[in-house]
């Protein structure tokens, strides 16, 4: 990244983190240590529904995260098994386009080996920059593990 991109990025997350008292709006606090760009906060999500309206939901949830804390403050990972697989496979995905959108804010999607093997489907099935693991649920398990914070919005 280039320089004037960790400017941009930096000057975008302080002014998020204005408070909004002029609007009414209560400005949540941050709890102790706060995200740092060498300590941000990360948060693996859970999709698990086939329903494109449902998952653009959960994305629109994304945005939203990531907005609060600033790109360079939050990681986000997106893990997708049973019938939220279908979202991040090239031939029947109906996101396919707002998960490229998200991918290239630095949003990590990971998809079930597990489901993709029961759908008789290899990684190559997957869309690109997508990553496939083992197991999707004990993915999670073990991002929680190491400190992740999960939701299941």
């Amino acid at each position: 990244m280039t320089r004037q991109g960790r400017t941009r990025r930096a000057i975008l997350a302080a002014l998020a983190a204005v408070p909004l008292v002029a609007s009414g709006v209560r400005e949540t606090p941050l709890a102790e240590p706060r995200p740092t760009i060498e300590a941000p906060r990360r948060i693996v999500v859970s999709l698990s529904e086939g329903d494109p309206e449902r998952a653009n939901a959960v994305f629109s949830n994304l945005v939203n995260i990531q907005g609060f804390y600033g790109q360079d403050l939050v990681e986000i990972m997106v893990v997708a098994y049973g019938p939220g697989v279908r979202h991040l496979l090239r031939e029947r995905s109906q996101v396919a386009e707002r998960v490229a959108s998200l991918q290239a804010y630095d949003i990590a999607f990971v998809a079930c080996g597990a489901t993709l093997d029961t759908l008789g489907l290899g990684p190559e099935a997957v869309l690109d920059g997508v990553q496939v693991v083992q197991n999707g649920l004990p993915e999670v398990v073990e991002r929680q593990l190491m400190g992740w914070i999960h939701l299941r919005p």
